[in-house]
């Protein structure tokens, strides 16, 4: 018994000591790279559109392994629920690889036809949403109906008396939806 318990510590502080010097994979932290290494990574990768969304990342490994060497395989998920996106980046160990997956444009992956494309780079400062102009435009409206000046300005009594219908198909009679 008093052995097991010296080698169950034994085993304790061995995997104690790999932890503390080696991270644990998937949470090394975010790598911080340089504009150009950013650029570089940009120039190897290609963006692929309508991906099945039941795809893993080793199929498209297998997909474009005739293209060159895969250094990374990243399938966009919602934040929210987890589910996949419909598209992924791929990024290769050297240019030469993207121009030849450009080829695999509009090929047959899991019975979908995919799109490839080169990855953009994203430009900080400029957006593609953005049109100059704020997208919300406000407008005051009056609603309020026991103001003096609706009351003698507008000729007729401006809130209406029984049920609002807001709308054209409650009010006829002959709309039916189905």
């Amino acid at each position: 018994m008093e052995e097991e318990a010296e080698k169950l510590k034994e085993l304790q502080n061995e995997v104690e000591k790999q932890m503390n010097m080696s991270p644990p994979p998937g949470s090394a932290g975010p790598v911080i790279m340089s504009t150009e290494e950013k650029l570089e990574a940009d120039a190897r990768s290609i963006y692929v559109d309508s991906v099945n969304y039941g795809a893993t990342a080793e199929e498209l490994e297998a997909h474009f392994h005739g293209c060159g060497s895969v250094n990374r395989v990243t399938i966009l998920c919602d934040k929210l629920s987890g589910h996949p996106k419909g598209f992924a980046y791929i990024e290769f160990s050297d240019k030469e690889s993207v121009r030849t997956s450009l080829a695999l444009d509009e090929s047959l992956f899991r019975g979908r036809q995919i799109k490839v494309i080169r990855k953009r780079t994203n430009r900080p400062g400029i957006s593609t949403t953005d049109r100059g102009f704020p997208r919300a435009r406000y407008r005051a409206r009056t609603t309020n109906y026991n103001s003096s000046r609706s009351r003698f300005c507008s000729g007729f009594n401006s809130r209406p008396q029984g049920p609002v219908y807001r709308g054209w198909a409650r009010a006829t009679s002959w709309y039916s939806p189905y």
